[in-house]
């Protein structure tokens, strides 16, 4: 599973490529490690049909029976059986998001020790984006923090394509990389939509780096 990411892209980047109206994340600053339950940028579809970026936390609510017997929901990142009726509620337009990276990281063994291993387009580390859902949920992620109310984001996982499967080959997120994929999963019907959860041809990802929590490249993309 991916639970370390990173965005080091600007804002402006990510409203060029996918065609947003609205800014609501302001001036997003380098996130070279992203946790589960971290805030970070998503693109999503406004209440009134407008495209906006906005900051959400990463961890969709969990299935009732992940819940049985805990009082707090970190929620779920990665989202694979989307035929679970507690996905398919999420899988229309309105909580359909692009969730933007310039890398992301599996763990490896190495020396005994598990270490992220990240993955992105190229060295430049371009910026891309996960195919995500999204919703607005009441419940208590932490027991310190007590009930919430928050905007929540997950990102489908696939069958792994090289090189993610020599390390990690249960799964590895999906990544849009083309306009339109950003407006089939952003507007086609699910029917549509949910041909785009499959994995990159091998060989169109590379290993960018290892040991590392954060990905801090030398030069920051855009």
């Amino acid at each position: 599973m991916c639970n370390l990411y990173s965005h080091t892209s600007n804002a402006q980047a990510i409203i060029d490529l996918v065609r947003a109206t609205r800014n609501l994340a302001g001036n997003l600053p380098p996130q070279p490690g992203i946790f589960p339950d971290y805030s970070a940028p998503i693109v999503r579809t406004g209440e009134d049909g407008t495209r906006e970026l906005a900051m959400a936390r990463w961890g969709m609510p969990s299935p009732q029976f992940v819940l049985k017997g805990r009082t707090t929901d970190s929620g779920v990142t990665n989202i694979r059986n989307v035929a679970s009726p507690h996905w398919r509620r999420w899988l229309g337009q309105a909580h359909r998001c692009l969730v933007p990276f310039t890398s992301f990281s599996e763990y490896d063994t190495i020396d005994g020790k598990k270490v992220p291993v990240w993955f992105a387009l190229s060295e430049e580390r371009p910026l891309a984006f996960f195919a995500g859902l999204r919703t607005t949920w009441t419940s208590v992620r932490k027991k310190a923090e007590g009930e919430v109310t928050a905007d929540l984001y997950g990102f489908l996982t696939c069958e792994p394509s090289e090189p993610v499967a020599s390390i990690h080959p249960k799964a590895m997120p999906v990544v849009l990389t083309e306009p339109a994929e950003f407006e089939a999963w952003m507007l086609a019907p699910w029917d549509q939509a949910k041909a785009l959860q499959r994995p990159l041809p091998d060989g169109a990802l590379e290993i960018v780096g290892r040991g590392e929590r954060k990905d801090e490249p030398l030069a920051r993309p855009v």
